[in-house]
């Protein structure tokens, strides 16, 4: 009777391991699946349509960078029961806090200028205004954070989450009807055998830092680390919460994979003449090259795809700021918490909103040169966020047992001096357009 004991027991404690689990799931999902946003959709369209294939290898690379970076929100958040912009304030002062929290607010306000962008695009193709459309996302996007508890949030945005599957069988349908010799294993080539097509010039380092500026984000960090705290995550949740991590990192990385294969075999192999600037180009270019009605369909999955990227990253984007800001100024900043309870912190979110739509609406606005230039800036400001958050991870009187390990700082830094002499080589191409092209 011994053994069956036990077996209970295992039982028992795996299926308690397993809920356990599934409740703290949420944050790092949400956090990386949201990072395939509007924005970056449409770069990895535009990624896929002008260079195929060849590009996929990076994601060997960003995967494990988007993973390390926020595996470091999860144990910090956990630990403090901070936000990282009160960690920054609290650990390094009034100067560099007031930095860290304008460098963010700069950069998700531009962030939130793209995830309109792309909803307006979206249902521009099913022939909705953009007021229209500016005006019922908005409403939206306050009814989801206004239910006043934090599970509910959490588990509408989980939903908007599936549909950024959309994309998965745009891309199959694009592989069955593309002239991609080869097929699949053309695919898989990517994976290894990197190609700089045309040369590695100012074109290729600008989408080479703009997949990166849509991998790995500042709203990325400040954002799962507030939901860690807001959800109420403990030192006994950290397990879990990289798993939750692992997972969400290694979904966004998949979505993006699947765009550029759904991309490049309906544009770069199939008619490379079509020149992709955005999304929504992409969707509406799926309707003469797909036969019969998977035309149609691939490009209401992308319109959908992208409308949903759009609506996911804004709340996220949004909620980051509002949550540092109330960090910042003391404002009640809680998602549990009733409208009149935190007035400011909806407040916050909600200006943000409307000074983004509008930016959108405005006539002649350079829509789509916002789209990737947002990224590149993204990158560009990337490091400084990081350098605090690999300071504060390496604070042993913070930290105590959890601080970061001696690999989790080589791969931690490592990420922040490529990011950095990539930002300097692209700042390079700037001033001396024609250097690249001799080296």
């Amino acid at each position: 009777m011994y053994w069956l004991s036990k077996s209970i027991h295992t039982v028992t404690r795996t299926r308690r391991r397993l809920l356990i689990l599934l409740a703290v799931l949420g944050p790092g999902i949400i956090t990386m699946v949201a990072d395939n946003d509007a924005g970056g959709i449409s770069t990895y369209a535009v990624t896929g349509s002008k260079y195929g294939f060849s590009f996929l290898w990076v994601f060997f690379l960003l995967i494990p960078m988007a993973y390390f970076v926020q595996e470091m929100t999860v144990r910090l958040g956990t630990i403090t029961k901070r936000g990282l912009a009160e960690a920054i304030f609290d650990a390094f002062g009034k100067f560099w806090g007031w930095f860290s929290i304008t460098d963010l607010v700069l950069i998700n306000l531009l962030t939130l200028v793209t995830e309109y962008i792309g909803m307006t695009a979206a249902l521009s193709i099913f022939h909705i205004p953009a007021w229209i459309t500016m005006i019922g996302v908005t409403i939206i996007l306050m009814v989801v954070v206004m239910t006043g508890r934090y599970w509910t949030f959490e588990k509408l945005t989980l939903f908007f989450c599936l549909f950024n599957m959309a994309y998965i069988p745009a891309a199959i349908w694009a592989m069955k009807t593309g002239n991609v010799a080869g097929g699949w294993s053309e695919v898989a080539r990517g994976f290894y055998h990197p190609r700089f097509i045309g040369g590695f010039n100012q074109d290729m380092l600008f989408i080479i830092m703009a997949n990166i500026g849509t991998t790995i984000t500042p709203w990325q960090i400040f954002f799962q680390q507030s939901a860690v705290v807001d959800k109420g995550m403990d030192i006994r949740d950290i397990k879990f919460g990289k798993i939750d991590t692992l997972v969400g990192s290694t979904l966004t990385g998949l979505v993006a994979i699947f765009i550029i294969i759904a991309t490049g075999a309906a544009m770069h192999y199939h008619n490379p003449a079509i020149v992709i600037n955005d999304a929504r180009q992409t969707a509406e270019a799926f309707m003469p090259l797909l036969p019969g009605n998977q035309g149609q369909w691939a490009e209401i999955l992308f319109a959908v795809g992208l409308f949903d990227a759009g609506l996911l990253g804004a709340v996220c984007i949004s909620l980051s700021t509002s949550w540092a800001l109330g960090e910042v100024f003391g404002w009640a900043h809680s998602l549990n918490r009733s409208v009149k309870d935190a007035p400011w912190f909806y407040v916050a979110y909600l200006l943000m909103l409307l000074i983004a739509g509008g930016i959108v609406l405005i006539p002649g606005a350079p829509l789509i040169l916002i789209t990737m230039f947002v990224q590149v800036v993204a990158v560009t400001l990337l490091p400084a966020a990081l350098i605090f958050l690999i300071l504060l991870l390496n604070d042993n009187d913070l930290m105590g047992e959890h601080v970061n390990t001696r690999w989790q700082n080589i791969a931690n830094w490592g990420i922040v001096i490529l990011v950095i002499i990539l930002s300097t080589a692209f700042g390079i191409s700037i001033l001396f357009p024609g250097l690249l092209n001799k080296i």
